[in-house]
């Protein structure tokens, strides 16, 4: 149903747009006007315009969308006893990885396209609105192309991971992977896809063959991603920055270098604290590169092996809690973050001519969010203006 739709009686209105030092740019006692799909009017209540039709907050906050610009959603199976081994003492390396690849290449295309609706639905619940997705189970020409038509069927923020890991038929072969990865996969994949990603990361691609295939994206028209710095210190944020990636994920492991290259560039540090949660890592310090003025942004990572959570909410708690954010950074960064790391401008704020996606709390402030962890506090979901 379209026309117009008024929601208000909004107690806190997050806009993101920075007005007055603010980078929520809260209003209070608020109504904002919903046309066509997007955002056409906000201001105080007591303004409020007629519309068709109406919702009323409540006195609750209402906030953007969340825009979770990292998940890996087009998979089969799960891998719980890594988990429990995991939680048990072994240490996190990545091997798991080829453990999906088997099952997702098993799988029809029903059944990931089930799993891809699933998770999809579980993060609009939860009030994700935008969301990447990537390939990288497949780790062969016909299956990364089908894991990215796929994922094309639920964002248009889709990326090409075929350089995820180097596939077990290929272990002794690197370079003939990269070959496989820069040619006929590359092919293959791109009509889906508007990004590329490397795991560059020690036990995945190094430097070299990470900027080989980036390069071959670029040359292709796909945008920039990065896995990098995960597990130990590497290379992997400064070849970012150098190749101009819209984000740099993970961040785990940073040198002073590669905080001055993240704060003299455009290059978002996408955190993950999901992972870290999973795998009992030591956590990024967003404090360190916030106070460097580094833009962040945060995201679920979801996938099965290192941190199968669609939960936006739980990563903002986990980043004020074990990360140093402050409320209002960590949801600044699961909003606005996420859509600077996706190079989105329409989304993540609630300004005029912005989409009208924008979640209503069952709470009085984003506080909440991290102030009671756990707890199922989105009340309800517009996505392009339409309730969901």
């Amino acid at each position: 149903m379209r026309g117009s739709l008024l929601v208000d009686h909004i107690g806190e209105l997050v806009t993101n747009d920075g007005r007055d030092g603010d980078p929520l740019g809260i209003r209070r006692d608020a109504a904002l006007l919903v046309e066509d799909g997007q955002v056409a009017w906000i201001g105080p209540a007591r303004d409020a315009p007629a519309a068709d039709r109406r919702i009323d907050a409540g006195g609750a906050a209402v906030l953007p969308g969340f825009v979770d610009s990292h998940a890996h959603l087009v998979f089969a199976g799960d891998r719980a006893a890594e988990f429990a081994a995991r939680m048990a003492g072994e240490p996190y390396t990545g091997g798991g990885i080829r453990t999906t690849v088997g099952a997702t290449r098993a799988a029809s295309d029903d059944d990931l396209r089930a799993t891809v609706r699933r998770l999809r639905a579980e993060m609009l619940r939860q009030g994700t609105t935008t969301v990447e997705i990537k390939s990288g189970y497949g780790l062969n020409v016909a299956d990364e192309a089908r894991s990215l038509r796929i994922a094309a069927e639920f964002t248009g923020d889709t990326t090409f991971l075929g350089a995820h890991v180097v596939p077990a038929e290929y272990a002794d072969r690197p370079d003939d992977y990269v070959g496989l990865v820069c040619g006929p996969m590359l092919a293959a994949a791109a009509p889906y896809a508007r990004w590329i990603d490397v795991f560059c990361e020690r036990g995945a691609f190094d430097a070299d063959h990470a900027r080989a295939i980036l390069a071959c994206g670029q040359a292709a028209g796909l945008g920039v991603r990065l896995h990098a710095n995960q597990l130990g210190p590497g290379p992997g944020v400064q070849l970012g920055v150098e190749l101009g990636a819209a984000s740099v994920d993970h961040c785990t492991h940073l040198t002073d270098a590669d905080i001055d290259a993240l704060a003299g560039s455009d290059t978002v540090a996408t955190l993950l604290p999901g992972a870290e949660f999973s795998t009992r890592s030591p956590y990024p310090d967003a404090r360190r590169l916030l106070d460097a003025g580094v833009t962040v942004a945060l995201a679920t990572d979801c996938n099965p092996g290192s941190s199968y959570t669609s939960s936006m909410p739980f990563c903002v708690a986990l980043a004020v809690r074990e990360m140093r954010m402050t409320p209002a950074e960590a949801v600044w960064a699961a909003t606005a973050g996420g859509a600077a790391a996706l190079r989105r401008t329409d989304v993540g704020r609630l300004t005029p001519g912005a989409r009208a996606d924008l979640i209503v709390l069952d709470a009085p402030s984003h506080l909440h969010l991290a102030y009671r962890p756990g707890v199922p506090l989105i009340r309800q979901v517009l996505h392009n203006g339409v309730p969901r």
